[in-house]
């Protein structure tokens, strides 16, 4: 397969990896493209939902490029003409690349009244440096702002610090017993030293973290989520208390964490998980969810939503666990 092979959407299958949707086999633009006119034209969202729900990323970029020079128009002009709502939105998502979809996702949580800083800690947690330097540089084309300056105006305090570390974060090697014995003993300060447990959360690989967050279980006798919640609970603001904690949650167990944000099934919350994690790890998002709550994800998503969008959510779900 040559590179002009993959340029046009015509990937390496994903067989092995953890991601729920994968390249679209035998995949014709020129054909999508026809079929995706005349399903705009007739209003024809069954049709729309069933080609770009089962695309990948990557042909759904070709798509897009193999629109403009079929048409003239640009196609994200053409949906958004004929969806709407929240099928709308989740149809958008999936036509930007990963990098632009969580750049918007951040950019929405700073806009308006009020910060969700549980989504700005959600996409820093989860993400590695070399997607957050991608993600950062998406922003920085998509709304002409700095990432970094946005964050530290839309944020205060300790809890600033940890989101900027966040961003810059890097997964460099460190010494297991060193860094236990550290947290360790700032736990039995009387005074939280934030800056300890940023430093260290924010600078190691994960691999290390785990092996160390693990260790510091055995030693406290209880979790670290327990430790943190004691130790923290006495500041004004629960920002950091909860940035930690969640940064915790994701090193230990990623899938776990992001399956227990959607459990109260809230519709943006859910299609963004849904969305940035299909490609990736949301076959282990589907295990841990239906560890979580004893109903599998594909089943949940049948019993909450209805038409077209529960249509779209289901196959990128892909399959009953």
């Amino acid at each position: 397969m040559d590179t002009d092979d993959i340029s046009n959407g015509y990937e390496p299958m994903w067989w092995g990896t953890l991601g729920s949707v994968r390249p679209f086999p035998n995949f014709h633009p020129e054909m999508d493209v026809s079929l995706l006119q005349q399903a705009l034209e007739k209003k024809d969202v069954n049709t729309i939902v069933r080609i770009l729900t089962n695309r990948s990323n990557a042909q759904r970029q070709s798509l897009v490029r193999a629109y403009k020079t079929f048409s003239q128009k640009e196609l994200d002009a053409g949906l958004k003409k004929v969806l709407s709502g929240d099928l709308q939105s989740l149809i958008l998502g999936l036509m930007m690349t990963p990098e632009q979809f969580e750049a918007h996702r951040l950019r929405k949580a700073m806009e308006g009244v009020g910060t969700d800083e549980e989504i700005i800690s959600e996409i820093l947690c989860t993400r590695t440096p070399q997607q957050l330097s991608d993600i950062t540089a998406a922003y920085s084309q998509e709304f002409k702002r700095d990432l970094e300056k946005d964050l530290l105006s839309e944020t205060s305090g300790d809890f600033s610090k940890l989101i900027i570390a966040l961003l810059k974060k890097e997964n460099g090697q460190a010494v297991v017993d060193q860094d236990l014995k550290t947290l360790s003993e700032e736990l039995k300060n009387k005074k939280p030293a934030a800056e300890v447990w940023i430093d260290i959360l924010t600078t190691r690989n994960p691999d290390h973290l785990k092996t160390v967050l693990s260790k510091l279980e055995i030693e406290l006798e209880q979790t670290v989520d327990e430790a943190l919640e004691g130790h923290f609970k006495g500041l004004l603001s629960g920002d950091l208390r909860k940035g930690l904690k969640s940064l915790v949650h994701c090193i230990q167990n990623k899938p776990m964490y992001l399956a227990q944000r959607i459990q109260n099934m809230k519709v943006q919350l859910l299609q963004g998980v849904m969305v940035s994690h299909s490609e990736e790890d949301l076959l282990s998002i589907r295990v841990a969810y239906l560890q979580a709550t004893g109903t599998s994800l594909y089943t949940a998503l049948q019993k909450q939503f209805k038409g077209e969008l529960q249509q779209a959510l289901l196959a990128i779900c892909r399959a009953e666990d």
